[in-house]
């Protein structure tokens, strides 16, 4: 099956999945899956078609949990549906996802996995969140980029129909939520042909009717409850295996090689992570960096969570496996060990594999994670219990980092913008990934690295281009294009020590040679010169006046990005900018649009 590829990030990847098999979308957002449902919003507006030839109908609720009682309302009355929520916005939905679970509904809940509000607020990623969901008897499925998105979020909604349990499809806020890439589409047409039509009718045939009554949310006491709860068992039994039969079915369309436990690595490896996630992809490419090393090592990709098949673990862990780490993205104070570590603590007990098993936290609040981390972690003898992408000094759990290496594969461009939040370099970028990813044949990688004060505060745009397929799923350190939007940050960032030797650094200031000399610090200089750092200066702030732009000189450093990088050619970057903007601002009105 030809599909087509399209840049966008992963809650557009999720949403577009999600947006074929649902009637209505109950939504109330939560920073960061707000897009999801903002696009569905947009495409059920424009009379986008879903695989049974309709618009998605969206209601928008006063509060998650609303919105969660709506979904509920909406399945019990024959309605496919489905809301995309992370964080307090999903733990309010949690009394609801018990009945929904419980009167085996199907339905999909898409979460941009995000920080639990602990000791403090934070806005981005981590599992704390889903981790809360585990006994409200949805199903856990993750994805650990976009493309997954695409391809993991119909395989939930898939499973869900045929086996009458609700899926909770997760992945990364922030990291994967908001990461763009080069992502093959769905078309209804090949949905329509892979979903069990029986099955959404025997759903919808036993909805409740007036015409058809039946008796839903009884109240039962001990001498019924406990074996009606147990009814259950059978259904939840069959999960693994029809997922990985919709799996095999999208592998035979796709040509993937989705399973629910995906295994990476030496065949006779010794030392093998487990994990779920974006970290997946940058694990996998440390381990290809360390197997031309010819170090025994490997990765299992966990998928399916939830219902945890201990048969299907078991077959992707290797024989020769001596040690186990797992990393888990939240934490469990008081708990023997975060939850993934315990499931396969207790699978390997069941599957009878003798290994030790360590487990270590990461990521919390979107920490980021680095090869030098994973590491650490395949470095690691000693501790039962570690964090890695942090220094404990108070417990002293930490795993050093002895190790940096350039682990991205080559023919992969790299490149870092330092801007300030609403001077519109992230707009900039978010155009510059589009038009290289839908004018060319490389793949890209865009993430966009931000405080929570947006506005006003630091913002770091970190672009990956190449023909090799991109799985650094961490910030970019290691640069060969460095561009810094806001002269004053010179002195309050270390920010040349990123370019690779041999790599092109751009200022943007309306400094001379005499002033530079002046402005520039020591450590600066000395850097670029010991490296043989081409550096380059604009003025784009005295450019943008000259024009007409005005404070708006994103494009004006987008242009000198196109210049400098020659990732493509300089005359057709400057059609798709000009393209770019149309689309950008069109619907601002033709005064904006027309100016030079």
């Amino acid at each position: 099956m030809g599909r087509k590829m399209k840049t966008m990030d992963g809650n557009n990847a999720a949403a577009y999945a999600s947006y074929a098999f649902t009637d209505v979308a109950a939504i109330y957002p939560i920073t960061p899956s707000s897009t999801m449902a903002e696009v569905t919003d947009k495409w059920a507006a424009a009379g986008q078609k879903n695989i049974f030839g309709n618009t998605v109908k969206v209601v928008e609720m006063q509060s998650e949990a609303g919105a969660a009682g709506a979904v509920h309302g909406s399945l019990t009355a024959g309605a496919l549906t489905t809301t995309y929520t992370a964080s307090q916005g999903l733990l309010l939905m949690i009394p609801n996802m018990y009945k929904i679970a419980g009167e085996q509904l199907p339905c999909v809940f898409n979460v941009s996995a995000r920080c639990i509000a602990s000791h403090a607020l934070s806005i981005f990623g981590d599992h704390s969140d889903v981790m809360a969901c585990r006994q409200t008897g949805f199903a856990m499925l993750c994805s650990g980029n976009p493309q997954e998105a695409m391809d993991l979020g119909a395989i939930a909604h898939l499973t869900a129909i045929d086996g009458r349990i609700p899926f909770l499809h997760f992945f990364d806020g922030f990291r994967t939520s908001h990461e763009y890439q080069k992502v093959a589409c769905w078309d209804n047409e090949t949905l329509a042909k892979l979903v069990n039509w029986d099955a959404i009718n025997d759903f919808r045939r036993s909805s409740l009717n007036p015409e058809h009554p039946a008796q839903r949310g009884t109240a039962q006491n001990g001498d019924v409850f406990f074996q009606a709860r147990e009814s259950c068992n059978k259904a939840y039994d069959a999960i693994p295996e029809l997922t990985q039969s919709y799996m095999d079915k999208v592998n035979a369309e796709i040509g993937s090689n989705y399973k629910l436990f995906n295994y990476h690595g030496a065949p006779d490896a010794e030392h093998v992570i487990v994990a779920m996630g974006s970290v997946c992809d940058t694990i996998a490419e440390t381990v290809d960096y360390l197997a031309k090393n010819g170090e025994k090592v490997g990765l299992v990709t966990v998928r399916l969570y939830r219902p945890f098949s201990v048969k299907h673990f078991a077959e992707a862990m290797p024989k020769t496996v001596k040690r186990v780490s797992v990393l888990d993205r939240t934490k469990e104070p008081g708990a023997l060990g975060e939850p993934l570590y315990l499931d396969v603590v207790s699978a390997l007990e069941e599957a009878g594999i003798k290994a030790e098993v360590c487990g270590g936290r990461y990521g919390l609040a979107g920490k980021n994670t680095t090869p030098a981390d994973i590491i650490a972690v395949y470095r690691n003898t000693e501790k039962k219990h570690f964090t890695i992408g942090i220094v404990d000094d108070l417990t002293n759990l930490s795993l050093p980092v002895v190790e940096n290496p350039d682990t991205t594969p080559k023919g992969i461009t790299s490149c870092k913008f330092w801007g300030l939040g609403a001077d519109g370099t992230v707009g900039a970028n978010k155009n510059s990934v589009k038009i290289i990813g839908d004018h060319t044949d490389m793949n890209v990688q865009a993430y966009f690295d931000y405080d929570s004060k947006k506005s006003g505060g630091l913002t770091c745009s970190h672009l990956r281009f190449g023909n090799a397929k991109i799985t650094s799923t961490y910030l970019v350190d290691k640069a060969d294009f460095v561009a810094c939007h806001k002269a004053s940050y010179i002195r309050q960032y270390d920010m040349v020590s990123d370019v690779k030797p041999g790599g092109t650094f751009l200022l943007n200031c309306s400094w001379g040679p005499e002033e530079l000399e002046a402005h520039l610090p020591g450590q600066v200089k000395r850097y670029i010169a010991e490296n043989n750092i081409k550096f380059y200066t604009i003025d784009g702030v005295k450019i943008g006046k000259e024009i007409g732009l005005g404070s708006r000189i994103n494009t004006v450093l987008q242009s000198a990005f196109f210049k400098l990088a020659n990732i493509i050619p300089e005359a057709d970057a400057i059609q798709y900018m000009k393209d770019a903007a149309t689309a950008s601002y069109s619907r601002k009105g033709d005064d904006i649009e027309d100016e030079p």
